[in-house]
C-alpha cells in the first residue's frame, strides 16, 4: 500500500490549536419544541455549510449535555447558533459559555422571549448570516495524518460486508495507525463471541480486562432488553447469526494494538487505535433501542472524529452533520444500483479480482481527497442525519487509557 506519509492538506485552525477539515456553522435546537424553528432558520442557506443538530428531550440528561458540548466545539465547527424554546431543562447558558470559551462565535435565540416562531426565525437568520461571515475569516493551516481522527461504522450489513468492505477498512486503519493517526471503532454489541480475541490486543493487562468487560456488558444489556444488533435485512442479505455478523464487523478494527477504551464524548489523549463503548452503564432501562447508525456516527464525532468510514452491503444512504461520511459499499450489485450514494465499490474484491490491499489504498486516497475538501457522495446529496437520545455512562477509569 502506498502510505503517502508526507501527504498534507489545508485545514481550519481553531483558537485552541486544534485543526478541522470542515468549517461548518451548526444551528442547535435544545428541545424538540424548537426543532421546527431551527430548521426554518437554515432554509435560505441550503447551499452553505449550515448543519442542524439537536436534542429532542425536555428532561435533562448528562450524556446529552456532554455530547452537545463536545459537538459544538468539534474541530469541524466554526460557529454556533443555539435555538431554545425557553422552558426546557437543557442548561443553555452553560453550553453557550462553553462555546464562547472555545473562541468560536456563538449566538442564541429564545423563542418564548423573542415573541414566537416568526420573530425567532427572522432573528435566527440574521444571526446565521453574521456567523457565516465570521467563519470565512478562520485561518487556514497545514494538516497531516498525525492531526487526523477517523471513526468507522457499519450499517445495512450483508454476507459480503465481512469479506470485502470491512477487511479493507481494517487494512486502512492499520495504515493510518502507522502514519500516526487516531482511529476509533465501536459497537461492542457486534463483537459477541470475539471478546477474548479482541481483549488480547489491549496494550496493558488492565485494558485487556476492560475490553472484555465492555463486550460482556453489551451481551447482558441485549439479553435483558430482548434484542441484539441483528436486523431482518442482515438475514435477507445472507448473514445467519450475530456471531457471524460480529466476525465481519470486528475486522474493521484491523490488527494494530488497541491503545484504549473510550465512551461517547471522550477524546483520545494520544494517537492510536481505540474502542468506543456505546452501551449505557448501569442496569438496562427502556429507552435505548438497537444501536442506530446515525447516533453511533454522532458519538464518534463527539469523540473528535474528523471523518467517518461507513461500510454497507445492503446499501445505506445516511450521511452526517459536522463530519463527512465516506460510504464503502461491500456488495457490487448494491453499488451498481446505488452508485450516486456510494464512494467506494469494495465489491470489486469479489467480482474483479481486486485485492484487499488495493482496495485499502483506494480508501486511503479517497480519505486524502475528502479531508482536503472534496465532498463525499452523502455531502453532495445534502445528507445531514443526526440522532441524539437518552443514555447514561460512568466515567472511564485510568486502566482504560494509555499510561
Amino acid at each position: 500500500m502506498n502510505l503517502q506519509k508526507n501527504s498534507t492538506w489545508q485545514g481550519y485552525l481553531r483558537p485552541d490549536g486544534t485543526k478541522g477539515i470542515r468549517n461548518v456553522v451548526v444551528v442547535v435546537y435544545l428541545v424538540e419544541c424548537a426543532h421546527h424553528v431551527a430548521r426554518e432558520i437554515t432554509l435560505p442557506y441550503r447551499d452553505e455549510a449550515i448543519h442542524v443538530i439537536g436534542f429532542g428531550g425536555c428532561y435533562p440528561n448528562a450524556y446529552a449535555d456532554r455530547m452537545m458540548r463536545m459537538l459544538c466545539t468539534h474541530t469541524n465547527v466554526g460557529g454556533v447558533l443555539l435555538v431554545s424554546l425557553g422552558c426546557e431543562s437543557f442548561n443553555r447558558q452553560r453550553l453557550f459559555d462553553t462555546i464562547r470559551e472555545s473562541g468560536r462565535p456563538v449566538e442564541q435565540v429564545v423563542i418564548q422571549d423573542i415573541g414566537g416562531t416568526r420573530a425567532a426565525i427572522e432573528t435566527g437568520r440574521a444571526y446565521v448570516a453574521s456567523l457565516l461571515e465570521a467563519v470565512r475569516h478562520v485561518p487556514r493551516v497545514t494538516m497531516g495524518f498525525a492531526d487526523l481522527i477517523v471513526g468507522t461504522v457499519s450499517g445495512g450489513s450483508d454476507a459480503t460486508s465481512g469479506v470485502t468492505a470491512n477487511p479493507a477498512v481494517g487494512k486502512t486503519y492499520d495504515a493510518l495507525i502507522r502514519l500516526g493517526s487516531t482511529a476509533i471503532f465501536e459497537n461492542t454489541g457486534e463483537m459477541v463471541g470475539l471478546e477474548a480475541t479482541m481483549s488480547r490486543r489491549g496494550v496493558t493487562p488492565a485494558l485487556q480486562i476492560e475490553l472484555k468487560r465492555a463486550v460482556e456488558k453489551a451481551m447482558r444489556y441485549y439479553t435483558v432488553m430482548g434484542h441484539g444488533s441483528f436486523a431482518p435485512g442482515n438475514a435477507e442479505g445472507g448473514l445467519s447469526t450475530i456471531e457471524e455478523k460480529s466476525m465481519g464487523a470486528y475486522v474493521k478494527s484491523g490488527t494494530a494494538p488497541i491503545s484504549g477504551l473510550i465512551k461517547p464524548g471522550d477524546r483520545p489523549p494520544v494517537a492510536g487505535l481505540y474502542l468506543m463503548d456505546i452501551v449505557p452503564d448501569g442496569e438496562p432501562r427502556f429507552g435505548f433501542p438497537n444501536p442506530n447508525d446515525s447516533s453511533e456516527i454522532a458519538e464518534l464525532i463527539a469523540s473528535g472524529a474528523h471523518c467517518i468510514f461507513f461500510t454497507t452491503g445492503r446499501g445505506s444512504v445516511v450521511g452526517s452533520a459536522i463530519a463527512p461520511v465516506i460510504k464503502i459499499c461491500a456488495n457490487a450489485d448494491t453499488y451498481r444500483r446505488m452508485q450516486e450514494d456510494m464512494d467506494i465499490n469494495a465489491g470489486k474484491i469479489l467480482t474483479a479480482g481486486v485485492t484487499v490491499d488495493e482496495l485499502a489504498s483506494e480508501i486511503l486516497n479517497k480519505l486524502i481527497n475528502t479531508v482536503g475538501g472534496i465532498p463525499t457522495c452523502s455531502e453532495a446529496l445534502g445528507h445531514q442525519e443526526f440522532v441524539l437520545g437518552y443514555k447514561s455512562f460512568e466515567p472511564i477509569g485510568p486502566s482504560c487509557l494509555p499510561s
